[in-house]
């Protein structure tokens, strides 16, 4: 049982303290996930960390198996996730080298994305108003304010669709909407945790202003890398002192039972497979 997931870019597994790592190869009724799960130990607790878009950076925020890699998670007893990802900023005051603690999401990915493991013969709505968990996002805020680091408790991601960048007319609307960062692969993997029952928080680092900032007009991908690698090593301080202050026996009700009523389809028409496909998800609930 590994309790505490970390999804994130590669190079972050090389967080000083990761005792006995080794490599796990998942498959999963949605297929295989974006790499191997390498798993360890960091501050006496069991790890499992995936690059999300696989190590090498080889998978574009479009085409990552989301449902793979969420349910490779659950299937390996993972019990929270924390995500880590670059983001742009929309706001002047969320400064390039910022982290940001994701509260609220808006997708605009017009459904490009497989979102859902409720597809074939069962279908579920899960309560998704408050998309991320307060308990484990709280954990994180107080890390980066312990380190001294310049990291906003709160703060709505906008989840575009990529892999392009924004146009200037799309950075200003987002912006007139009120949107804070904007990033292309957190929402997914927020609504399958959800589903999945298992705790989710991201924080975020930002690399740049999007295009609308008169003094960064142009974002490169140059830009993005340079800044991510200049937040690594906070990034990795964050995590080690998150994962050190989580409580082994913590429960967490508003994440872990969000199936409980959600699942709507009569137990006697879901289809025998879907049952087994979705049994460490829907077991308890259709007996």
């Amino acid at each position: 049982m590994h309790g505490i997931g970390i999804i994130g870019g590669s190079g972050l597994y090389n967080i000083e303290g990761f005792k006995n790592i080794k490599e796990v190869s998942i498959n999963t009724p949605f297929g295989k996930p974006s790499d191997n799960f390498i798993l360890g130990n960091l501050e006496g607790r069991e790890i499992a960390f995936l690059p999300r878009h696989g190590k090498g950076h080889t998978i574009s925020p479009s085409r990552i198996n989301y449902r793979a890699n969420i349910f490779g998670m659950k299937k390996l007893g993972v019990n929270k996730i924390i995500s880590i990802s670059a983001c742009g900023s929309l706001r002047e005051e969320f400064k390039p080298l910022d982290f940001v603690v994701v509260d609220q999401f808006v997708d605009r990915t017009n459904s490009a994305r497989e979102m859902s493991f409720f597809t074939e013969g069962i279908v579920a709505h899960i309560e998704f108003s408050r998309p991320v968990c307060s308990s484990l996002s709280g954990r994180i805020y107080e890390a980066g304010k312990g380190l001294n680091l310049s990291i906003h408790p709160k703060g709505t991601y906008i989840n575009m669709e990529g892999p392009a960048f924004s146009t200037l007319a799309e950075s200003n609307l987002y912006r007139s909407w009120g949107m804070d960062i904007i990033g292309m692969t957190n929402f997914a993997e927020a609504k399958l945790a959800r589903e999945a029952g298992i705790c989710y928080a991201t924080f975020a680092s930002v690399t740049d202003y999007d295009c609308w900032h008169p003094g960064h007009d142009s974002v490169t991908v140059e830009l993005i890398l340079n800044n991510l690698n200049k937040n690594t090593e906070n990034a990795k301080k964050i995590l080690a002192k998150v994962i050190r202050n989580i409580p082994i026996q913590e429960e967490c009700p508003q994440c872990s039972d969000a199936l409980k009523y959600a699942i709507v389809t009569d137990k006697k028409a879901i289809p025998n497979k879907t049952k087994k496909d979705l049994n460490i998800l829907i077991g308890k609930y259709v007996r």
